[in-house]
């Protein structure tokens, strides 16, 4: 793959779009690593959203995740910055004949709907990719319901060897890489508190020894 550099005067945010538009059919055919973690995640997720509730996901992919909590769920809206991967949603979404799912482009900043429209918002794999997470959890707060459930599991990169965290640096110097911000799950679970959220789950699902993806549910303070 040729390596996605930026161009005189474009965003970070259009570079990224970039690297996801030119990987998304790669990223599309890879298996998923640690299976039975990610059912786990997908059974907490849908222990904690209702059947009439209307949710949002961030940075959606291909609309795995999405089409499968779409039958517990009144309807969901996935997002994300790639029109590629948004394109690959979009065709999985037919191929599933699923007419509670939406899928549409965005770039985490133009939000196309009111204030409180949604009773859950999901971001799985995504907050490592975002260095402002102040300004999306307050995106998010935006969007919930008051009450409302943000939830999502991503890498804690700072829990990686010291290795991978050096490597990860390099990688994105060249444009073999989107990205990255590092935390760990406490400071993560610290942000979305300083945020205003309150945490009611925190964990790990992996089936493996050491497990750096952190599973937290919080939840938007109501009136």
């Amino acid at each position: 793959m040729e390596p996605t550099m930026p161009t005189p005067g474009e965003s970070e945010d259009a570079v990224d779009a970039r690297f996801w538009n030119r990987t998304a059919r790669a990223y599309a055919r890879h298996a998923i690593k640690d299976l039975a973690g990610y059912e786990r995640s997908l059974a907490s997720t849908r222990d904690l959203v209702g059947a009439a509730d209307r949710v949002l996901e961030l940075g959606c992919g291909t609309g795995q995740t999405a089409l499968r909590l779409a039958p517990s769920i009144g309807h969901i809206t996935g997002t994300d910055v790639s029109s590629e991967m948004i394109g690959i949603a979009n065709e999985r979404r037919a191929a599933a004949a699923c007419p509670n799912a939406t899928f549409m482009v965005t770039d985490g900043r133009s939000l196309a709907w009111p204030d409180q429209s949604f009773d859950a918002v999901l971001a799985f794999n995504l907050l490592h990719l975002i260095k402002n997470r102040p300004r999306c959890f307050q995106s998010v707060e935006r969007a919930l319901k008051p009450g409302g459930l943000f939830i999502t599991k991503t890498p804690c990169l700072s829990e990686m060897s010291a290795v991978i965290r050096l490597a990860i640096p390099l990688m994105r110097l060249i444009g073999k890489a989107p990205s990255l911000s590092f935390f760990t799950a406490d400071e993560l679970a610290s942000e979305l508190t300083a945020s205003g959220f309150s945490i009611i789950d925190q964990a790990r699902h992996g089936s493996v020894r050491t497990d750096f993806r952190v599973f937290i549910a919080a939840r938007k303070a109501a009136p």
